[in-house]
């Protein structure tokens, strides 16, 4: 059967690991997008983010051999990603971070304009988009994690858990207090 026809991510990480190069391909086609938005969004800083999302695909390439389906793909992937985002905080003068001020939020290079034709929904959609990121940037790491990890790869509460070593509860409640948090300062935007 062609790679291609296979729909199922463990199905072609099997096939990847057992010498099919093309499922590769596929797989990395798939999640691509979302792994490289986790990262900029977890550490904020294009060269970096680039820089962790190709150790992310290099580690995946180097224990592809010992590769084995306990979990989701994207649950196993996402694992990989925020292991090494942990590496990365360990080695900064930092450590790990309990949570992000705002001035270290995503740079807003181009924010796509609203559909409509009237320039003050185009503001007014541009200014919710930063609202959005600034709150995002002020959630602690692991909130954030959990929220991104939920919003980038559709992750459930068990596969969150999985892929950052926490129990079920402890991730719904990170999950809980972001989207809280997110809420409370997207409504007081409002205000």
């Amino acid at each position: 059967m062609p790679a291609d026809s296979i729909t199922c991510d463990e199905e072609l990480m099997e096939r990847y690991r057992d010498g099919d190069a093309g499922a590769f391909d596929i797989l990395y086609g798939r999640h691509k997008g979302g792994v490289y938005r986790f990262m900029l969004r977890q550490c904020s800083d294009r060269g970096i983010a680039e820089e962790l999302f190709q150790d992310v695909w290099m580690n995946l390439i180097r224990t592809r051999t010992t590769y084995k389906v306990t979990a989701k793909f994207t649950t196993w992937l996402y694992r990989l990603a925020h292991n090494r985002l942990i590496d990365h905080y360990r080695t900064r003068a930092g450590g790990v971070p309990v949570s992000f001020d705002a001035e270290d939020g995503p740079v807003l290079d181009n924010i796509p304009a609203a559909r409509g034709d009237d320039p003050a929904v185009s503001v007014e959609v541009k200014q919710q988009a930063v609202r959005l990121l600034q709150l995002l940037g002020e959630l602690p790491e692991a909130q954030r994690e959990a929220f991104l990890l939920q919003q980038e790869s559709d992750m459930s509460i068990e596969d969150i858990a999985q892929a950052t070593g926490v129990n079920r509860e402890t991730a719904k409640s990170r999950l809980r207090y972001a989207l809280a948090r997110l809420r409370a300062g997207m409504q007081e935007a409002d205000k």
